[in-house]
């Protein structure tokens, strides 16, 4: 008799399955650009909807044909300069903060999110890297809070064009449109929703087991050999599932738009409300829930052509998703 072909259950795609430590995403890593601009934006999920958009693609079976698409609406409040983030690389080849320049004049909702420094801080001599670290002003939205949501964020071109850049944005609020425009690639980091304590089928996905099994089918038949003496890591067990930082890739903008009436469905959104401020609607859907920040960065895998494409906004549905 030939050996049996049995291979693990479950999947180790992501793993650790780590529960997300702050409720906004942190961003990994940044794609430089030569543009001199933010390359990222900090907005809120609100929900789904679908656009009429036409194919403009020469190659397209579906040429000048209106296309269903559906699109995932984050609002897009202005953004406000916390500090300006000044880096040396050690010989680690690792970042580290050398000095840091604080705005002047600060929102008074900031002080429910961290300490108002008393000093403006000072610029280095020398540094190798640049980044700003901006707030959200949720007050602008239906979100019904005002803690701000803070994150770091990279600026492309060169050292001192970034520099130059950051201290122009001291105090001047950024809007969405200033960062990306219609049909682009963007990379989405949200932290995915929240799902508590599941079983093992339901969290990793193994296969279940006969319908004879002794002690149940929704589950694993061994947890491992004698030796080692010990439960591996790769075996699938139960335990919390969701709220995990997830990034998806080449997500395409469809449009950034500054009229907040073209997307509003009658009623407003579910278990949402209103969008008041600028948005950007992204084709397909995105990780987390309703009213969770999202982060909205430049493509760091684009290899496709985009064309451009017309919207038509003849029909609208909010959707939960």
């Amino acid at each position: 008799m030939g050996d049996v072909h049995h291979p693990r259950r479950g999947s180790l795609q992501y793993w650790p399955h780590a529960r997300s430590k702050k409720h906004a995403p942190r961003i990994r890593s940044w794609t430089k650009g030569n543009e001199k601009k933010l390359l990222g934006f900090l907005g809120y999920k609100v929900g789904m909807t679908h656009v009429l958009i036409k194919d403009t693609n020469p190659n397209s079976h579906r040429k000048n044909m209106d296309i269903f698409t559906p699109v995932t609406v984050v609002e897009c409040p202005p953004l406000k300069i916390y500090s300006i983030r000044y880096y040396t690389i050690d010989e680690d080849q690792a970042l580290k903060l050398t000095g840091e320049v604080f705005a002047k004049k600060l929102d008074k909702e900031l002080d429910r999110k961290t300490n108002t420094p008393k000093k403006d801080g000072k610029a280095p001599e020398r540094f190798d890297e640049v980044r700003v670290v901006v707030y959200t002003q949720p007050k602008f939205t239906s979100l019904g809070k005002k803690k701000p949501d803070m994150i770091e964020i990279c600026i492309g071109g060169s050292l001192n064009d970034a520099n130059a850049y950051a201290q122009s944005l001291l105090d001047k609020e950024i809007k969405i449109s200033d960062v990306f425009k219609n049909n682009q690639f963007v990379d989405v980091h949200a932290v995915t929703k929240g799902k508590g304590f599941c079983g093992v089928t339901k969290r990793v996905h193994p296969k279940r087991l006969q319908h004879k099994s002794e002690k149940g089918v929704r589950g694993i038949g061994t947890m491992g050999s004698w030796h080692p003496n010990r439960v591996l890591y790769t075996v699938a067990q139960a335990g919390k599932w969701g709220y995990h930082l997830r990034t998806e890739y080449n997500k395409v903008s469809v449009k950034v738009g500054n009229k907040p009436e073209e997307v509003n469905p009658k009623g407003g959104f579910i278990n949402y409300g209103e969008v008041k401020s600028d948005y950007i609607l992204v084709k397909g859907s995105i990780p987390g829930a309703t009213k969770r920040p999202v982060a909205i960065t430049e493509a760091s895998r684009a290899h496709k052509k985009l064309y451009q494409s017309n919207i038509s906004y003849t029909s609208l549905e909010s959707k939960q998703r």
